[in-house]
């Protein structure tokens, strides 16, 4: 039973040949046992793919493939790595349903081409990290607020060969909820320690992976957040 609509079928179809350039393969890491939701996630995949003759599945088993899922860094399920001239770091961890259903099909997008939607300030910003910078975007299938945090996240990693971004449904991965304790989505946890709490404009989501990165002072960034919520424009 096809899990998408006519309509939608063709609106993503128009979609993907408007805007992709190079192709995706999309790397899914699953298991027969003990993974819930894989049976599922990959059956969101194949659909998608089949709306786009720039999209393939790649179908790796976790535990048979050991090795080439530690060479992208997986390690979890469902997981799916998405490809494009090369590995920008993309992932996601869990079904992507719901609101985040649009996030796979922008970082498909994403990654077959590359013109990014960030300001051109937040590119130059990004080109000064030299250390890895690893963001987890903690979202809920029912969050309209995570999808964009989750592009922003990915966007950055497409941008930067230094950052690599994940979306994280929470719901999936309990035991990651409660280490990052994750009350409310988004979370975003960058190099485990610094924290954006909700949806974020670009500058400051900036400003927490400068902070990550060692290129911004705590205090400084924790003055544009109080800046921000104040209303009132900071300059530093």
């Amino acid at each position: 039973m096809a899990l998408l609509s006519d309509k939608d079928a063709k609106f993503l179809k128009d979609h993907f040949a408007e805007h992709m350039v190079d192709p995706v393969k999309l790397v899914f890491f699953t298991q027969t046992i003990a993974c819930q939701f894989c049976k599922e996630t990959e059956a969101v995949l194949n659909e998608v793919a089949n709306l786009s003759d720039k999209v393939t599945v790649e179908v790796r088993d976790f535990v048979i493939d050991k090795d080439l899922a530690k060479s992208y860094g997986v390690d979890k399920i469902p997981a799916t790595v998405v490809l494009g001239a090369k590995d920008h770091g993309v992932r996601f961890y869990g079904i992507s349903s719901g609101y985040e259903f649009t996030s796979l099909v922008e970082a498909i997008v994403g990654v077959s081409n590359i013109k990014s939607p960030l300001a051109p300030e937040t590119l130059a910003a990004l080109a000064k990290i030299d250390k890895p910078v690893h963001i987890q975007v903690f979202v809920t299938p029912t969050c309209p607020f995570c999808p964009p945090a989750v592009r922003m996240a990915h966007s950055m990693a497409v941008a930067s060969e230094n950052v690599r971004a994940d979306m994280v449904e929470s719901i999936e991965f309990p035991h990651l909820a409660v280490k990052y304790q994750v009350q409310g989505v988004p979370r975003v946890v960058i190099n485990e320690d610094t924290v954006i709490e909700g949806a974020t404009p670009e500058r400051l989501f900036l400003a927490r992976v400068e902070q990550a990165a060692g290129l911004r002072k705590k205090e400084e960034v924790d003055k544009l957040f109080k800046a921000a919520e104040q209303g009132q424009l900071y300059n530093g």
